[in-house]
């Protein structure tokens, strides 16, 4: 399968193991990723705060650039890209005067039919695969499948979940071997780009992220988004009672790396704060 891919700032900054794993585990998977040539930032998170002309067109160019180099789908890994860009196609095709309005700013030809895709949704559907070439048994972890705010809504941009029941993150872990516990705190905001500028709010949220899945069972929060793991993970000395353990924050990409057998040190584990090798090499020995 070939698939377009964005990458975006993150993913070649502070979200490098996000990259490194997901190329990992695609080629892993028979996934062809090409990156798009000449790909710019989407304008997330400021730009819809401040034009909403350019948060438009912003993604549009990328979804421009796709079309031009024959993709029909593009996957952009990173929650706040994803939205970004199924917005700008969501809101260009809802009104054309705004497309007129985009078409000019672009100043290029654009069409706006490709699709766009999130980490969770492709290796949702590469699930049986992953289940087939699984070599490393999971089946002794718990983890908690945190969604967030921006990754299943809103509900009539993105579309590919229930917004308030989503199933699809589950359903990658069980593919693993692993078990999704059931929590309370999935869908709910971790302070997004708040993490320099209200510190303090980003704090309060994930240590109620944190003691939820504690509570549930967990020994890890699994997240498709960079700036929740930054937030989790990161953040997370800040977030711990005095005698409690930290709870790795590991990409969807990365349990689902383990799974296949691969490094740590391929799915970039080295790069965290809350160390995720330990639980990486417990389930080394535990073979399928």
């Amino acid at each position: 399968m070939r698939i377009g891919y964005y990458p975006g700032c993150s993913l070649h900054a502070t979200a490098r193991e996000l990259d490194e794993s997901l190329r990992a585990v695609a080629s892993a998977l028979d996934l062809e990723l090409q990156e798009l040539d000449d790909w710019s930032c989407c304008g997330a998170t400021s730009a819809h705060a401040t034009n909403h002309l350019l948060s438009l067109a912003l993604p549009a160019r990328n979804l421009a650039l796709a079309e031009a180099q024959g993709h029909d789908r593009v996957l952009a890994p990173c929650a706040a890209c994803y939205n970004r860009l199924a917005t700008a196609r969501h809101g260009i095709a809802a009104d054309s005067a705004v497309a007129a309005r985009v078409a000019r700013v672009l100043d290029r030809p654009f069409a706006n039919r490709v699709a766009v895709a999130n980490l969770v949704e492709v290796l949702r559907e590469l699930g049986p695969t992953i289940k087939a070439k699984t070599v490393r048994s999971l089946a002794s972890l718990k983890v908690a499948c945190y969604y967030g705010c921006l990754l299943v809504r809103p509900a009539e941009v993105v579309g590919f979940d229930d917004p308030e029941q989503p199933t699809s993150m589950e359903e990658v872990v069980r593919a693993t071997g692993a078990t999704p516990v059931a929590w309370q705190m999935r869908l709910e905001c971790c302070g997004g780009a708040f993490s320099l500028a209200r510190t303090a709010s980003v704090v309060r949220l994930g240590r109620a992220i944190l003691d939820d899945a504690r509570r549930a069972g967990a020994e890890a929060l699994v997240v498709a988004c960079p700036m929740c793991h930054s937030n989790l993970d990161f953040r997370q000395s800040a977030m711990l009672e005095r005698g409690e353990k930290p709870l790795p924050v590991l990409y969807l990409s990365e349990l689902v790396g383990l799974a296949l057998g691969l490094a740590p040190g391929t799915l970039g584990l080295q790069r965290h704060f809350v160390d995720a090798r330990p639980l990486a090499a417990r389930t080394a020995a535990e073979v399928r």
